[in-house]
This record gives structure tokens, sequence and C-alpha cells, in this order.
């Protein structure tokens, strides 16, 4: 079995075809912008400025790390035992996942990113910190606990198509003695950080206590703070700079019914109704909303709301999309970007990784020649 640690097996889908998924993984739509491509926000060069600044820039993210795995294979029968694809594995592949993801798309612009979060004393806590380390990410302050076991995703991949995925966590708030141990390592190191992301998948390390503590001190300092929360995990996001959920948990969090989206998305009240709730619950200055194929929403205090349309153009795969629209969003902010442009720049960001297969991210080139290409076409 060919094993993979970086980049994507390359295989050829030369099994059935005719065989039905209970789950479609993939969109093969093209999603096109209804904007005229010459009303872009920002300019190419004022991209690459936002970007050469962002190197220098020092972040740290605090949140549930995670491993994901990818188990690739190909599918020819139907198993005898029962109605499911008998998958033939031809390789595996690993990748930083959650909150170490976010650090993943941060790493790809920035010099130096740390995390902070807890890991098992297992084998799967041992492969993360070594896939961090291969990108120089800063595991120092990371939490390792004897009682913990470290959170693994394995997805299984066949035709390029999401066959099942296997959770393997066990949720555990950390400790007051833990917290106290985050915030210390936060606290030593605040003078040389620029933002914090707080990236919150509701697996208990990301506490109301731990976002309090210190959210607090670092927009007190002038810091960027932000967070991507997790609906069904209550914590208070009061006072830190941007939050960014996608429609789903906006609704939510906002108490909102849901509904289906209106088109455009400029026009739907609802969601406009859910991001002023939100900014006035959190007292947030930016809550971002993400809205899949249909762009993002941008809410500031006392301004209009602000959509930004999807720049994708073929989606396979949304795993991680979040990730890197926190992380460049908070990237442009810590660069001198206006929110607009850090929103644009999350939102071309985003078009490029779901265009990927697996945990994905996006190169500083990609990013660029994706702006490029719009100012071209425009």
């Amino acid at each position: 079995m060919k094993r993979i640690l970086t980049g994507l097996p390359q295989y050829t889908t030369n099994g059935s075809t005719d065989l039905i998924y209970p789950f479609r993984w993939q969109i093969r739509n093209r999603f096109e912008s209804s904007t005229s491509r010459s009303q872009i926000a920002m300019k190419l060069d004022r991209l690459e400025q936002i970007l050469e600044r962002a190197a220098s820039r020092r972040i740290t993210v605090i949140g549930d790390l995670m491993l994901d795995e990818f188990v690739w294979g190909k599918v020819g029968r139907i198993s005898p035992e029962a109605p499911v694809p008998v998958v033939e594995v031809t390789g595996e592949s690993f990748y930083p996942g959650g909150a170490a993801n976010v650090a993943r798309n941060l790493r790809e612009f920035v010099d130096h990113v740390a995390v902070i979060g807890m890991l098992g004393k297992d084998r799967s806590g041992s492969q993360l910190r070594e896939l961090l380390a291969e990108q120089n990410i800063d595991t120092s302050s990371v939490i390792e606990d004897e009682n913990f076991c470290t959170i693994v995703k394995t997805r299984i991949i066949a035709l390029h198509q999401q066959v099942v995925r296997v959770d393997r966590e066990k949720i555990l708030t950390p400790s007051s003695k833990q917290i106290a141990m985050a915030v210390d390592a936060v606290c030593d190191s605040f003078k040389e950080t620029d933002a914090i992301i707080f990236e919150d998948y509701g697996k208990g390390f990301v506490t109301t206590e731990l976002v309090t503590q210190i959210a607090r001190d670092a927009v007190a300092a002038g810091k960027i703070v932000a967070a991507d929360p997790n609906p069904q995990h209550s914590v208070d996001w009061r006072g830190v700079t941007v939050v960014k959920p996608n429609r789903a948990e906006a609704f939510l969090a906002a108490g909102i019914p849901w509904r289906d989206a209106e088109e455009p998305s400029i026009k739907d009240a609802d969601l406009e109704h859910a991001g002023n709730a939100l900014l006035e619950k959190w007292e947030t200055q930016y809550v971002l909303i993400t809205l899949g194929e249909h762009g993002m929403m941008l809410f500031r205090q006392n301004e209009t709301p602000h959509y930004i349309r999807t720049k994708a153009r073929q989606v396979f795969d949304v795993s991680g999309a979040g990730d890197t629209a926190i992380a460049l969003f908070t990237l442009g902010l810590v660069s001198g970007a206006t929110p607009i442009e850090a929103a644009e720049i999350a939102n071309y960001g985003s078009a490029v990784v779901v265009s990927k297969l697996g945990t994905a991210t996006v190169t500083r080139d990609e990013l660029i020649a994706s702006f490029r290409d719009d100012s071209e076409d425009g």
C-alpha cells in the first residue's frame, strides 16, 4: 500500500461508474459570478502589496486540533454482505485538520504560525506534530493529556467521492490548569503576536473561560482576534474583532428559524436580520457569514452589509473551506487590508480550495493567479 503524507495520489477512475452511492461528495456544477468581472473590488497590485506585508506577521491559532486521514481507493463491485461498495485501497494521505488546518493555510503566507490545542499521548498525536513540524508550524505550546485521544477523521474516497467518514474523538474540556497553561503561552508571546484565531470545532477545547481571558487583553492591546464558531457549542464571543459563521450557524446563533436562502443573497432579508443580530449579540466589529456556492456577506457596525459573490468555477470538496476563509480574512486585516478587501481575499482563497480534493490550502501563487484571471477576463 502506498502511503502518502503530502500531496494527492494520482489514480484513474477505471472502476465501474454505474454504482449508485448514498453520499455525493463533490458538486460538479460551475458557479459563475453574475457580477461583471470589471467590478472587482481590489486591484492585483493592491493584493500583492497586502501579501508582502503578510509575510512578517505572527499569528496564533487556538482550538481543536485534528488529524485528517484520507483513504483512497477504487470500487468495482458491491459487497455480498450488505448493499455497500467494496473499496480496494490504493493509498493514504494525512493532513493537519481542524484548527491545525487553519494554521496550515496561514503558513502559506506567514513566516510564523503557532497552534495551541490538545493532543493525546498517542501515535496520531505524534503524527500530527510531525506534519506540523514539517511545515514549520510552532507546536511548543500544544498541551498533551494522557486521558485524551487525538481526534482523527478518516475519509474513504473512491472515484472522487466520499464513501464514508469515520470519526475517532473524545470530547474533553480543558481543566483550569490547562486553560491557565494556554493563557500563559499566549501572554508570553503577546508582544510578538499580531493576531489570534479561535477555531471551534465543538470538541471541547475552546471555552468561554479561555476566550474571555485571552481576547480581553488581546483586543485591549490592539490585536486582531477572530473566531470561527460552532453552533452546537456555546461560547461567549463578545468583544472579539470578527466572528465567521456559515449561514446555518448564523441563523442558529441569532435564534432565527431556518429558511432556504433567497437569491440573490443581497435580497435575503433573513440573512440580513441574522447578521445584524449577531453584530449586536457578540459586540464585534465584523460578522462574516459564508454562503457556500453563493459567496459571503460581510456585516459591519453602522454600515450596509457588503455582499461578495462566489469566485468558484468548479467545486469538488468543501471540507476546509471555512478554515481558509477565517485564515485569510484575519490575514488580510492584520496586513493592512480594509474589511472588504480582506473578505475579497478570503472569498478568492476559498474558491481555490473547494476546487481541490482533500483538506487543501491555497498558495500565494494560486491566490494571485485567481485574481489575475478575473482581472484579465474583465
